[in-house]
């Protein structure tokens, strides 16, 4: 199951997604992992939510985020949730090609795994395949 959380910078998509990341972590019984372009999320999260950064592993669009989701999920049937911070900075601005990438890990993950992302955007701005994800 796919979700995205969306607004424009600055009005705290980080801080939900660090807060249910925190609560996912306290309550799952699988595994959390964390998807980031960087490791800044490292000290606001607990040592047990897995941390793999986009930029350490080369990954720098919609299509190489779905191979690097599908081998996370092929590689340990325990992972739970999957939280990704700032998702157009992995792949661009693009909306279609994101909403196209959502739909796919939205089938790839089912109703097995929750995948969360934080877009950078007013959900009246995004596009249908889009916004149909939002949350807030």
């Amino acid at each position: 199951m796919v979700k995205i959380i969306s607004g424009k910078k600055g009005t705290g998509k980080t801080k939900i997604l660090i807060d249910m990341i925190n609560e996912a972590s306290k309550k799952t019984d699988g595994y959390v992992v964390c998807i980031d372009k960087s490791e800044k999320l490292r000290y606001d999260i607990p040592t047990s939510v897995r941390i793999v950064d986009t930029d350490v592993n080369k990954i720098y669009s919609f299509e190489a985020f779905y191979g690097l989701v599908a081998g996370l999920l092929a590689g340990n049937y325990d992972i739970k949730e999957i939280f990704v911070d700032s998702i157009l900075k992995v792949g661009g601005a693009d909306f279609e090609a994101l909403g196209a990438v959502l739909n796919k890990i939205d089938t790839l993950s089912g109703s097995e795994v929750e995948v969360i992302f934080t877009v950078s955007a007013d959900k009246d701005d995004l596009p249908e395949s889009v916004a149909k994800y939002a949350v807030k």
